[in-house]
Order: C-alpha cells, then structure tokens, then sequence
C-alpha cells in the first residue's frame, strides 16, 4: 500500500473541492445576502487541510495500484461529505447540528436528495445553490473531474476510474487515454446541464431556480430549492421538461458520447440495456396509470398521465423529484414506487440503484438455468448486444447482488434497531442506497424527524450505494491490507 501516494492525491483532491466554495461566495454577493462567510470558512478549512496533505508527501512517485485507489475513492467521498458540512454547520441562518449537516452534505453528494433541512423558500439563495452545486459535483463523481483536469494523477487515473465509475464492467474507457474518457464524460454531462438550464428558464422559472434545478436534474439528486419540491412551479411545461432530462440522464453516457461521436440515433434503439431500460419505464407507468385511473385519482386522464409520467420517471431513475402526494396514492402504488428505483438507471448514468444492465444480465441467466434443465446439453452463453458475457461478468453481477442484499437487510435491521417502524426503516435503507432521496412512512417527506442514530445508518448507506457496495465493503476486509 502506497500511503504517501494517497497522502499527496487525496490532498490535491481535496485542494480541488475546496474550489467549489467560490461560487455561493459569489452568488451571495450578487444577491446581496452577506452570507459568505461560511463558505470563506470551508475554503480555508479544507483547502489548508489538503494542502498540508500534499506538502506531507509531495515527492512520493510510486504508481497507484488499484488497492490504493478505491482506499483514495472511499477516503475521499467520506472526507467530502464531512467537509462539505463546514458551510451547513457554521452558518448562523440555519442551524443544523453536526450529524444534520454531515447528512445534508452527504446526501448532496451522493445525489441521494434526502434532506433534513426545511424553509427551503426562506433560506438565503447562496446556501440553496451550495446544496444544488453538491450533487452538481456528486453526479458524474468529482474523481473523475479530478483525472480529467490533474494531468499530475499520472498512471493513476485508471485505478481512480475504475473506483469510481459506476456499473459490473469497471474497465471500459471511451478513447485510448483516460483523461480523454474523463473530459468527454464530462462534456456531456456540462451540455446536458446547460440544456436544461435553458429550457427550465424558457419554461417560465427564474434563472436561478432554472440552472439550480438543472444541477439537480441532469445529476438525479431531487434537492430543490422549495420545500414543495418541484410541485412548487405547478407547471405542466416544466415537469414534462423535467421528465425529459430525467430520462436522457438516465442512460450511459457512453452511450451519449457514442451516438453523438458517430451522429447516430439507431445506437440507443440497438443497445439491449436502454431497450430494457426504456420498456421497464413502460411497463411500471402503464400499472401506475391503470391503478390511478381505475380509482379516479385525479379530475382529468391528462393530470392523470402527467403525475404518472414525473413519479415512475422520478423514481425510476432515481431522481427523487415529486409533483404529486404519492404516499396517499391508492393500493400498492407507493411501494412499487420504491420498489422501481432498485432497477435504477443504467450503468455509467448518474442514476442510483443495482443499474438496469445488472438486472438484466440476472434475467437473461435465470432464464438459461430454466432452459437448462430442459435441455442439460444446450450450450445458450448469455449475450448482450449480440457479445457473450464473460464469466467474470457474471460473477461480478451475482457477486454484487448478493452483496446488496446482505448490506440491504443489516441495514435495515439497524434502522430498526434505533426505533423505526419496518416500513419506514424498509423505505430509509431503500432511499438511501439507492440513492433516491424520498421514502414512506417518517421519511415521505424528509428524513428531519430521525434519531442521530438512524441518520448516521443512512449516511453509511448512501455512500454504500453511491460506490457501489464493494469499493467500501472491500476496505472491511483483511485480505485487502494484506501486502
């Protein structure tokens, strides 16, 4: 293990962060809140930190190894989340204690969105941007901001990509340099942003709660800067918008930078993950609908197919955003609702949950296993895209899946060991793992009414579920400090 490498790296790492307290400083002076020095007080704070990390360490040259990199990955996203609560903590117009403001940060980060925080619409503008900034960065993960713009990483970048990124295939890169894959990933992602940022102002919000809506949008995180979410804007156009930039960041966005590389649409419709992608939004909005149509929820089919749409969307992909009082909607509604964002998004998205391609390689093998008993001498290799999933893939996926539902279920019994009831601890460890943000229950609306306790478990669950189970598990490990 390289610990003066990690040193220096998580240092510069943690320089760069500290460059994201900028920005509210200088919307709090455009709004003329003075209200920036919380954010003067972070800047300092881990920029002297990571500073004095790197200068403790400065001349270690050895090559990052992949061990190194998921110790930098995790060590990172739990050094940001702490860090990122320094402006939540010391400022004097919300006061959160230090275990609320850890989740709050946390929660941005991860693009999770469950929140403790409330009279959003009374909160000074430069605090509500910081939180939309959070998953902003959280989104495409900083680590790969950091191997795209820090040429210094060197060798390394590939054991942080592979870290970070998220989906069964850890390796696969865009162009032949990593930093390369990295710039591009974020190309898209920065277009993506300013695209919805221009349509939400086209559609009629103000110009700050378009590009703050946009950086919560385009990452799947929920936060919004109204305590009535996006039902706030009442707005048919909106939330058809909102749907649409959910979907498109719910897909690969290798996919994205292909299609658009080769100027080809027919990608998406030839890719087996978006296809299954696309019909499991299909099916679950077609259920919602007939349930609420049946029980007449709403006064008109149009209202009906609209709050259909936002919700299975929403939660579909992750995102958490809500127009509707979904826990009040009739029969099992709610919790399919829940059940649908562990499919999540698709791999290399910004969406949480197991990922789509996951769940359907899981399909395609149980499928085999019955065809095998069948047919015992039948040699059916599970394809996807018209290519054999190599065995190690498949692993890999039922690897992972056991893995979540292990940490799925101590969670749980965690959350209800502090005191909740199951189906709010069930909807919490949901929630959070998943990286969706609202639950049922004590945590339909926010997660303020929880015990310390319970909220320290969800904040270990979001960043379970934001690295992907095993780039945290694998550090509980004693084979993995072992030289």
């Amino acid at each position: 293990m390289h610990y003066n490498v990690i040193r220096r790296i998580s240092g510069l790492l943690l320089c760069l962060f500290s460059i994201t307290m900028l920005p509210p400083i200088a919307v709090s002076f455009i709004y003329n809140e003075q209200n920036h020095q919380p954010f003067v007080i972070g800047f300092l704070a881990i920029f002297f930190t990571g500073f004095l990390l790197w200068l403790s360490a400065k001349n270690a040259k050895e090559e990052l190894r992949t061990r190194d990199g998921f110790i930098i990955a995790a060590l990172f996203w739990l050094s940001l989340g702490l860090s990122g609560s320094i402006p939540f903590y010391v400022t004097s117009i919300h006061s959160l204690s230090l275990t609320d403001a850890i989740f709050e940060s946390i929660s941005g980060l991860t693009t999770t969105g469950a929140t403790v925080m409330t009279g959003l619409d009374t909160l000074p503008k430069s605090i509500l941007f910081y939180r939309q900034q959070l998953q902003w960065l959280g989104g495409m993960g900083i680590i790969v901001l950091a191997v795209a713009i820090l040429p210094m990483l060197g060798i390394g970048g590939m054991q942080l990509y592979k870290a970070e990124a998220p989906g069964p295939v850890k390796d696969a890169k865009l162009t032949p340099r990593i930093t390369a894959t990295a710039k591009a990933l974020w190309e898209i992602y920065l277009g993506l942003t300013i695209a919805c940022t221009l349509a939400y102002w086209a559609g009629g919000m103000t110009f700050f709660d378009a590009i703050s809506h946009s950086f919560s949008t385009v990452s799947i995180g929920g936060f919004s800067t109204h305590d009535a979410n996006f039902a706030f804007f009442d707005s048919s156009t909106l939330n058809y918008i909102c749907i649409g930039f959910m979907f498109i960041a719910g897909i690969n966005f290798a996919l994205h930078f292909k299609a658009a590389h080769s100027l080809n649409a027919k990608l998406y419709s030839e890719n087996s993950e978006f296809k299954a992608y696309f019909f499991t939004l299909t099916a679950h909005v077609l259920i919602v609908l007939a349930v609420l149509l049946a029980y007449s929820s709403y006064g008109s089919v149009s209202d009906t197919i609209e709050h259909t749409l936002f919700q299975v969307v929403s939660f579909a992909t992750t995102s958490g955003f809500t127009t509707a009082n979904y826990p009040l909607w009739p029969s099992f509604i709610p919790v399919l609702l829940v059940f649908v964002s562990f499919y999540g998004g698709c791999a290399g998205s910004t969406a949480g949950g197991m990922k789509v391609i996951r769940v359907l390689i899981m399909f395609k093998q149980l499928s085999k296993e019955a065809t095998h008993l069948i047919h015992p001498h039948a040699n059916m290799p599970v394809k996807l895209d018209r290519h054999v999933v190599a065995r190690p893939v498949l692993q890999a996926v039922w690897g992972f899946f056991a893995a979540y539902i292990l940490s799925f279920g101590v969670l749980m019994m965690l959350m209800m060991a502090t005191g909740l009831d199951q189906v709010t601890a069930f909807s919490a460890v949901a929630a959070t793992i998943n990286n969706l943000g609202p639950g049922l229950g004590d945590v339909s609306s926010n997660f303020a009414s929880l015990s310390d306790a319970s909220k320290w478990v969800s904040c270990f669950a979001m960043l379970l579920g934001r690295l992907e189970i095993f780039t945290l598990l694998i550090l509980f490990t004693p084979m993995f400090w072992r030289d």
